[in-house]
């Protein structure tokens, strides 16, 4: 751990850590408010460009007023170190939902994209790009909402900052170092909007070269995406920078009048609703679950913009709600719509669990736990530090009180202070408990059955593809494709060995179940532990499929073929 602390916060525990630094959840002494600080890494105070690029973050998200961006307090640098203290997103990124659950159905897909462009677009009114927008910069919270985080290579409009991003969701024109553009950003949020849809990346490929070339050639995949949306898509990855919309802003209307005419007026409040079911299914990655969250936490960028300024901060408001009771809230709605039994499509997901099972000793991490390994490599480099941009830096905002139910509130501290951000949230009713016979009157029929799903088939089930994400760690795509809505169980087995076209030896092993469409497509991370150079990952289904089960193997890289 870092010896020093910033000055007037008492840490609880860590959050995440990484290569440049790490973030901590604390509490503001002064006030009670539980905080995010992001620590400059110990190793990286000495070197001029990361301290500059740390600053500068800062200096961009404390330009920024905005419900849908992470807020910020206060940038501190001192002889022992630097930090960043942000707003406690109490979520879940979407990444860990993705890599879960799958696809989060359309409406809940142009939730996330709508919000996300609200973000962009005020970065874009300062005059900022963010440039590294992916699943894991967003956060899910417990009532659907969601904020943009991780400005730490955001460039100013027009600039020339250099070859940077995450290579999935990079747009063509950042592959050859043109200027940062914000058509180049609602090129990556209609990336992820299209991964939301499918519970897939738009394009593939195994090294940056074959990445590079898909983006810049291969024709845009609109067809895997529900017909009334696929103009957006063609829209937002459009090849060339002047074919997608000039920036976010310009695309919310584009999106809400697509979204209107193809599922009604009510598309937002359903969207939010499933959104809030799939983040209560990951109770133990919200920060104020008090579980412990291993790997990397995308929390917030930040920093400041002189160096002789020892502190550059925006006021805390008091007698913020406590976290923990709006993932109770979000816990109980999502339960509520079990119950009922009537709930919308769009909440099926609520009704997914999964167990996992390890031939090794050592149980793997635990999915629910943890945030999964980023799927993707990136070329963000910290060292490369963010221009600055127009603005002349943040300014404290009056010290009042504004609603935290998701309404944009420009200056507003409590807007950007508060952790939960639904203290307005809907309260679903609670479903009556079934009434009980009296005991000196034993029933006389046997007892009612309860409605079934009517039965399945499994037409074909498939690992479309299965790679190499780290080390130790790989990602399988796995679809099903059913002739009806019943349930269906998925087993998923994992393998290492040094022979081709034989699984090896077991590594472990997830059980999931699914029901309520007729395809699912999941994304599903593994901790390898076995030492062959071949990983494999077999898919299989109760009912059985019609194609027995698939097998797919990747070579390792760290092996060398003979």
């Amino acid at each position: 751990m870092n010896a020093w602390v910033v000055p007037g916060y008492t840490e609880t525990r860590e959050l995440g850590a990484g290569a440049s630094g790490r973030v901590v959840l604390a509490v503001h002494d002064a006030t009670g408010t539980p905080v995010a600080v992001k620590y400059l890494g110990e190793r990286l105070r000495s070197d001029g460009a990361f301290v500059h690029g740390f600053r500068s973050e800062a200096r961009v998200l404390g330009s920024l007023d905005s419900p849908y961006v992470v807020g910020f307090y206060e940038y501190v640098e001192a002889p022992p170190g630097a930090a960043i203290v942000m707003e406690l997103v109490d979520g879940v990124a979407l990444r860990a939902l993705l890599s879960r659950e799958g696809a989060t159905g359309p409406e809940a897909a142009l939730v996330v994209l709508k919000g996300s462009l609200l973000g962009l677009a005020a970065a874009h009114r300062a005059g900022v790009v963010h440039r590294d927008y992916k699943p894991e910069n967003v956060l899910v919270a417990a009532d659907g909402s969601s904020k943009l985080v991780d400005f730490g290579i955001a460039a100013g409009r027009d600039s020339r900052p250099g070859v940077a991003g995450t290579p999935a969701y990079m747009a063509p024109e950042q592959w050859n170092g043109a200027p940062a553009s914000p058509a180049a950003d609602v090129y990556a949020a209609t990336a992820t909007f299209f991964e939301c849809l499918t519970g897939r990346k738009p394009f593939g490929g195994d090294n940056f070269a074959e990445l590079a070339l898909q983006h810049l050639e291969a024709p845009v995949p609109d067809g895997e995406a529900p017909e009334p949306l696929r103009p957006l898509i063609r829209r937002g990855l459009a090849k060339a920078p002047h074919e997608r919309p000039e920036n976010a802003a310009a695309f919310v209307g584009e999106l809400e009048s697509v979204a209107t005419a193809a599922y009604g007026p009510d598309w937002e409040e359903r969207g939010r609703g499933r959104l809030a079911a799939l983040a209560a299914l990951l109770p133990l990655l919200f920060p104020s679950s008090g579980g412990t969250t291993r790997g990397t936490t995308a929390l917030a960028t930040t920093t400041f913009a002189r160096p002789g300024t020892p502190r550059l901060r925006r006021r805390f408001p008091r007698g913020l709600p406590a976290g923990a009771a709006a993932l109770v809230l979000a816990l109980l709605l999502a339960l509520a719509a079990r119950a009922g039994g009537g709930e919308p499509d769009g909440d099926r997901a609520a009704q997914a669990f999964a167990t996992t099972d390890t031939a090794s000793s050592t149980p793997p991490p635990d999915p629910s736990t943890s945030s999964p390994p980023a799927p993707s490599l990136s070329l963000s480099s910290a060292s490369t530090p963010a221009p600055t941009p127009t603005d002349p830096g943040p300014s404290v905002p009056p010290d009042t009180p504004s609603p935290t139910d998701g309404t944009p509130t420009a200056t507003s501290p409590s807007a950007v202070a508060t952790a939960p951000a639904i203290p307005t949230a809907p309260t679903a009713p609670t479903p009556e408990p079934p009434s009980t016979p009296p005991p000196t009157t034993p029933p006389t029929a046997p007892p009612t059955t309860p409605p079934t799903a009517p039965p399945v088939s499994v037409t074909a089930v498939s690992v479309t593809g299965l790679r190499q994400t780290g080390a130790t760690t790989g990602e399988a795509t796995v679809e099903i494709t059913t002739d009806g809505t019943g349930p269906v169980t998925l087993l998923v087995e994992w393998f290492t060995g040094d022979e081709k076209g034989s699984p090896g030896t077991l590594d472990g092993s997830e059980t999931l179940r699914r029901e309520g469409d007729t395809r699912y497509t999941l994304t599903l991370p593994h901790a390898f532990r076995g030492s062959g150079c071949y990983w494999g990952a077999r898919a299989t289904t109760d009912p059985a499929a019609a194609n027995g089960g698939s097998l797919q193997q990747v070579f390792v890289r760290r092996c060398v073929i003979a």
